[in-house]
């Protein structure tokens, strides 16, 4: 099982891209590619399936090494990079404002820029690990543009995977920042088992997804996941089971898929940001996995109440495999 932005084919080079010289020849090589991010978007073609734009270094004449992030080299299998470059490439990342303006011009003409999470449905596992990759990197470097124990200007060194003061010389790595997820499940006095989902007012009408929160300082992830379920929904856990993990660099995330069993069933979402929370049956969830499948353009039979959670992220698979009965106790 890989789940979406997990497929990542490429050897990031960890000991050779520090190499100057190595990383100088891989850049200048006739078959590197490069990916732009603007303002975290990617850049695909104008057809309806939007293929992810990679370009050559001909396309970038004024780009320097000491301006891109190194992504890695690999086989690229059989993502939409198969119709355009052979296998074992590397690939470079670059922000959109780090280009000359003729070249911005260019890129705007020549295809579209979408948030990555919208497209991800349409594009291979190969490519959506790829950019979100490169996503994840670019915020990086933005969001990181002074010394946090100076406040002097860091500079891009290590092929992008590392930022230097230019004065105190501290050097700056990039962050992932653990937060669990969880399936609650319950088995209730009438003889049904039902799972625990919330919402947040800002989502799309109807919409519901697992538990989920950072870890703290100091915490293991079973002690995250009770205090988390805890805290947003009043609901007391035990158990907590890992089933699965997921890269998610918007910004700078990973996601820790666990199950946990209730002990309790009176939900209260008095102490926390939730606008709602509620206990979902099996039978219920199947209503869910019906009409979030439709295509676009399609009318359900039935106007859902309820949909599940984007499939591109963990706590939908989490969802399906607990329909299934594919994890959980119950």
């Amino acid at each position: 099982m890989t789940l979406a932005y997990g497929n990542m084919p490429l050897d990031r080079g960890t000991n050779q891209r520090k190499n100057k010289r190595w990383l100088a020849a891989e850049f200048t090589r006739e078959d590197t590619l490069f990916c732009v991010i603007h303002e975290g978007q990617c850049l695909f073609d104008r057809d309806e399936f939007l293929a992810p734009i990679y370009l050559s270094k001909t396309q970038l004449p004024t780009v320097t090494v000491d301006s891109c992030i190194y992504l890695g080299k690999g086989d690229l299998g059989k993502g939409n990079l198969d119709s355009q470059k052979p296998t074992e490439i590397s690939i470079f990342a670059i922000d959109f404002n780090k280009l000359r303006f003729s070249t911005q011009e260019a890129l705007i003409e020549m295809g579209q820029w979408q948030e990555l999470r919208k497209v991800t449905a349409n594009l291979s596992a190969i490519d959506a690990s790829i950019l979100a990759l490169a996503k994840g990197l670019v915020h990086w470097h933005i969001s990181h543009q002074f010394c946090g124990q100076c406040g002097h200007g860091n500079r891009s060194v290590e092929a992008g995977h590392a930022r230097r003061c230019s004065d105190c010389r501290n050097m700056t790595f990039p962050r992932t920042d653990p937060a669990v997820i969880m399936l609650v499940e319950r088995m209730f006095d009438d003889g049904v088992a039902r799972c625990l989902l919330g919402r947040q007012a800002s989502w799309a009408e109807g919409m519901y997804s697992t538990l989920a929160g950072f870890v703290d300082p100091g915490e293991t992830l079973e002690q995250a996941v009770i205090r988390e379920v805890v805290e947003e929904a009043g609901i007391i856990v035990e158990n907590p089971q890992y089933i699965a993990s997921q890269p998610w660099p918007f910004p700078a995330s990973i996601m820790l898929g666990f199950t946990a069993v209730a002990t309790s069933e009176k939900i209260d979402i008095s102490q926390d940001d939730l606008e709602a929370a509620q206990w979902f049956s099996r039978e219920q969830l199947a209503d869910f996995s019906i009409h979030s499948a439709l295509k676009s353009g399609e009318e359900a039979p039935i106007k859902a109440q309820y949909k599940m959670s984007s499939g591109d992220s963990i706590s939908s698979y989490l969802i399906k495999a607990w329909l299934n009965k594919e994890i959980g106790q119950y």
